[in-house]
């Protein structure tokens, strides 16, 4: 079976006002076999239908959508990354986004279909949280800086001491 679909997750969470790719990955094990693709993304609101946004079929389609205008084709040209990014993203564009890829490979006996989904729930923020990773970096960096600190002038007292026990000697000594 020469179709491999590999799951790489995408970002689930957005701001306002930003521009959000909504990856999907749909890899095959041979690049030599030749198929026809053809992508579809919906949109499901929370509680509502599913709703089709974007189609690619040889070519690229926007559909008739609250998206109109606001989606963009992300995908690669040899269709292992067919993914789209939504611009301008608002409130209301939380739900859950599916990509559906089916491929018919060319084999000169026989053509089969092989189909994959990728389901994102998005949630869309008012404004940007603050990154765990980066607040862990800050803490880590202002210990390490108050560490540094204190070692320095513990460093600077040891050294004090001895020159002055060192001109103690040398007085008592002359």
């Amino acid at each position: 079976h020469p179709s491999l679909t590999r799951y790489v997750p995408s970002e689930t969470e957005a701001v306002q006002g930003s521009r959000m790719k909504l990856m999907c990955i749909s890899c095959m094990k041979r690049e030599e076999v030749l198929a026809n693709t053809i992508v579809k993304w919906f949109y499901k609101p929370e509680g509502g239908q599913d709703v089709a946004i974007y189609e690619f079929n040889n070519e690229k389609r926007e559909l008739e959508s609250p998206f109109q205008g606001r989606l963009e084709w992300n995908g690669s040209a040899d269709m292992q990354d067919v993914s789209i990014s939504v611009l301008n993203i608002s409130m209301n564009d939380s739900g859950i986004y599916t990509c559906n890829v089916t491929r018919e490979f060319l084999f000169e006996t026989h053509r089969p279909i092989f189909t994959s989904s990728t389901l994102i729930h998005l949630t869309v923020l008012k404004e940007a949280g603050r990154d765990l990773t980066a607040l862990i970096s800050a803490i880590m960096m202002y210990i390490l800086l108050v560490f540094l600190t204190l070692w320095l002038l513990i460093e600077m007292i040891y050294c004090y001491r001895k020159v002055s026990k060192a001109e103690e000697a040398a007085q008592e000594n002359a």
